[in-house]
């Protein structure tokens, strides 16, 4: 893929982003993740949403999609046909920016990163939030802060 083609797409990602981000929040939602993608032959825009406190539920994905479908259909940046998908990140959804770290303090957590000999490790604990760019994870009995920067991958758990 050439570099312009990679530009274009991820320009139009954030055009997308900046349109439907206050359609998600009108709704007391957040938007976790949007994706458009060539998949199966056809091109896909995937909305994830989520509420900090207690998830999202079918309706209110089903609201979202509604409005979003509505928004789209005006401002007709896609060019094409494509699928629009609203749903939440799941249970053991990604954590990704430091927003995702704060948010989701007390809450168990999987964070995988490269130590200082470039290693990888992974840390299964209770996330502790953020202290300036570390990561804090209570794990076996103390709390390792782990540098932004190496995380490599990160999801809420089911449980420590």
């Amino acid at each position: 893929m050439t570099q312009a083609k990679t530009d274009k797409g991820a320009d139009l990602e954030a055009r997308l982003h900046d349109l439907l981000e206050p359609v998600v929040r009108s709704e007391g939602l957040i938007l976790v993740e949007l994706q458009f993608r060539s998949e199966g032959g056809g091109q896909v825009l995937r909305l994830y949403v989520d509420r900090p406190e207690g998830g999202v539920s079918l309706d209110e994905c089903a609201q979202v999609s509604r409005q979003a479908s509505d928004l789209l259909d005006v401002e007709d940046l896609i060019p094409g046909r494509y699928r629009l998908e609203v749903s939440s990140p799941g249970l053991t959804r990604r954590l990704k920016t430091a927003r995702d770290f704060e948010m989701f303090a007390g809450r168990p957590v999987r964070v995988m990163h490269l130590d200082e000999a470039g290693k990888s490790r992974t840390v299964l604990g209770v996330l502790k939030g953020l202290m300036g760019e570390d990561v804090l994870v209570e794990s076996e009995g103390r709390t390792r802060a782990i540098a932004l920067a190496r995380v490599t991958k990160a999801n809420l758990a089911l449980k420590v």
